[in-house]
């Protein structure tokens, strides 16, 4: 890949987006930028990596593997966001804790995670932009233990239609139901109240959101 087209790829990601030409050329030294199809793995539970993986494009699903053999959705991973799980900024390895597999054709920036500390973090730059980017990763796994512990199916569905409704119309109902532990016929009864109640509508299997408020209420608790 040409060093001009390189530049403009990592400009795309938001946490860059401060940074002058000379700073975003240091990126560009410590990095590189992997093209993967849909359908491929980025890492596996266990995998460790010394670099920090930033999705430029795409989606990207992260799940676990139960013990009978079951995958266990956690959450998609959208464009111009970081991927890596940090739990520390001392150790240079980075663990993984999940599974992960590209639902589309995707480009991942991999960045040096001992330089990038070196060049940035340690001269206090980007560290608002990092700490911000890992409170989004602590964030969605809040959402995880709330859709997984303490929503009911009709929470679930409310809070997939208004996080992630471009995933949801692009799936199949019966991956959907699958996604959020429910049976597609509850599914499908969720989605019919959502509509008799004129929070949604739902025309050629595309579902669109008519009252985005009642919808937000429904898995906040206020209704």
């Amino acid at each position: 890949m040409i060093t001009q087209e390189k530049l403009g790829l990592i400009k795309k990601l938001s946490l860059f987006k401060s940074l002058s030409i000379e700073q975003i050329e240091d990126i560009r030294e410590i990095s590189s930028i992997i093209e993967y199809p849909k359908g491929s793995i980025l890492y596996y539970e266990n995998d460790s990596y010394n670099k920090i993986f930033f999705l430029i494009s795409g989606v990207l699903k992260v799940y676990k593997i139960d013990k009978f053999e079951n995958e266990i959705f956690l959450y998609h991973i959208h464009k111009s966001s970081l991927i890596s799980e940090l739990t520390s900024l001392e150790d240079n390895s980075i663990y993984c804790y999940s599974n992960s597999e590209f639902m589309e054709d995707s480009v991942v920036l991999e960045v040096d995670f001992a330089e990038f500390k070196k060049r940035f973090l340690s001269k206090n730059i980007l560290n608002d932009e990092f700490i911000n980017e890992i409170l989004l990763k602590t964030h969605q796994l809040h959402c995880v233990v709330n859709r997984e512990l303490v929503f009911d199916a009709i929470a679930k569905v409310a809070y997939m239609l208004s996080d992630d409704l471009a995933m949801f119309n692009s799936l199949k109902r019966q991956d959907v139901s699958f996604m959020l532990h429910i049976q597609p016929e509850t599914l499908s009864r969720v989605l019919s109240k959502l509509k008799r109640s004129n929070i949604i509508e739902v025309e050629n299997s595309i579902v669109s959101i008519i009252d985005q408020d009642k919808l937000n209420n429904i898995y906040r608790g206020d209704m």
